[in-house]
């Protein structure tokens, strides 16, 4: 289903909102990566890649090239899915490497460098990278995959309480009480639901 609506990023951590790229924010899923196009609009969106960069391998990719790369995304969101799904709501143990094959190979083939740059008043060093293909935009999803398998307490990764609702994230908030992927949007559905049924119970 094609929706104009913009990709949600709700996760506090852009590798679940990775996952989040597919969802069922109303009432049909919502693939925000279901081509080359969307691909490309979801970095951008999620900030993944500058937006030179993004328009340069746009322009450059051959017919078909880059619907392949949003197919070994999906693919890719696919992996981590499963992944996540296994391990969340438990410590993760240096035992889970051994499933994290598919992430480490896709990070062996990135090519960063560094270079001093200058800025408005002084010099500074910055991390840069070719982008040689089409395939290099995998990279930065890589990353953020792998900032959450080591950054994140995945006994606070959750799915949203909310009822057919699809969408992951990280508990960040103080007493790890959050429920809903967003209080606006399955929170506020949860509270009506509730309201309406208190009001048949009393009838």
């Amino acid at each position: 289903m094609h929706l104009r609506m913009p990709p949600l990023f709700l996760a506090d951590a852009r590798g679940l909102d990775f996952l989040n790229s597919i969802a069922t924010p109303v009432d049909a899923p919502v693939d925000w990566i279901r081509d080359g196009r969307g691909l490309i609009d979801w970095l951008q969106q999620a900030e993944l890649v500058p937006r030179a960069q993004l328009a340069e391998i746009a322009a450059r990719a051959m017919p078909g090239e880059l619907d392949r790369v949003a197919n070994q995304a999906r693919d890719l969101r696919e992996w981590f899915r499963d992944f996540v799904k296994r391990h969340m709501g438990q410590p993760l143990s240096a035992d889970a490497l051994e499933g994290l094959t598919p992430i480490n190979r896709l990070l062996e083939r990135d090519e960063t460098y560094h270079r001093i740059v200058a800025h408005a008043d002084h010099l500074a060093l910055e991390t840069a990278r070719r982008w040689r293909s089409p395939e290099s935009l995998l990279i930065p999803i890589g990353e953020a995959i792998a900032r959450v398998v080591a950054g994140e307490d995945f006994t606070q990764v959750k799915a949203c309480q909310g009822e057919n609702c699809t969408l992951l994230f990280a508990d960040h908030t103080r007493g790890h009480a959050r429920r809903w992927c967003s209080m606006s949007v399955c929170g506020n559905r949860a509270k009506v639901t509730a309201h309406r049924s208190r009001q048949r119970g009393a009838l």
